[in-house]
């Protein structure tokens, strides 16, 4: 069952992985269109800078529950490192506990500000809703909980081997590598 359940989130990561990369994608090829129209063509375009604004709000919330699933996250552990061994645990037990309270906060009231806009349209995009565009918020924090809580129950996945594409530990031989050997 465990297995199953990491392969179910080793997907789930990937979908993040490949949301986030999409909408870099799209950010950085919308971004200069935009310039290129305003300085060299003389006429600025209404879309590229809601539309990369999106992006930029699918990239950070999507691809910040991949980074906690991937430990790539930003961690201040001055106390932690000085406390005793013994305390670690328990110090990382409250941590998790307030991320997961921080995205139940960002969740609850993402879904709040959805409702609140669902019936706003964008002006640059008049069949794109306002609630539509913050979607990414309690969606993207719904995903860091799951991460949460298989961090809590399953422990660290920063070395399963989806994880480890592209890293230095992906980069090692098998022998080498501290990722586990994928099933065939």
């Amino acid at each position: 069952m465990k297995e199953k359940i990491l392969v179910a989130m080793d997907a789930l990561y990937l979908l993040c992985i490949w949301i986030s990369g999409i909408s870099l994608l799209i950010m950085t090829i919308v971004i200069p269109i935009g310039i290129f129209n305003r300085y060299v063509l003389g006429h600025g375009s209404m879309w590229p800078e809601p539309l990369a604004i999106l992006c930029m709000i699918i990239f950070t919330f999507t691809g910040a529950a991949a980074s906690y699933r991937a430990g790539g996250h930003i961690a201040v552990t001055m106390l932690t490192d000085r406390v005793p061994r013994g305390v670690q645990p328990v110090l990382a037990c409250i941590v998790n506990l307030l991320m997961v309270c921080l995205s139940l906060f960002v969740a609850w009231y993402g879904i709040s500000l959805c409702l609140v806009t669902w019936d706003q349209y964008i002006a640059e995009f008049p069949v794109l809703r306002v609630g539509l565009t913050y979607l990414p918020l309690p969606v993207g924090s719904i995903l860091t909980i799951l991460f949460i809580v298989e961090f809590m129950v399953f422990g660290s996945q920063h070395k399963r081997r989806v994880v480890c594409i592209g890293s230095p530990c992906g980069d090692q031989s098998d022998s080498e590598s501290n990722c586990p050997k994928e099933r065939e």
